[in-house]
């Protein structure tokens, strides 16, 4: 499950670094908001990754 959730995350991780990048160097009206959710996410995903490991590892250890 551990992997899964990491290999999952890694690959978030490095469309939001991808699409954060494609968002800075475009001249769109959108883009600026497109950046800052990018951005957003890219800091967010792993917050909530860690917090599904933790709530894994505590409802593991009651069993």
């Amino acid at each position: 499950m551990k992997r899964i959730l990491a290999l999952i995350g890694a690959i978030l991780l490095i469309g939001m670094y991808a699409a954060t990048l494609i968002f800075a160097l475009m001249s769109s009206s959108l883009a600026f908001d497109m950046f800052r959710a990018s951005v957003l996410l890219t800091i967010a995903v792993p917050f909530l990754l860690f917090a599904y490991t933790l709530i894994y590892k505590y409802l593991k250890s009651k069993k």
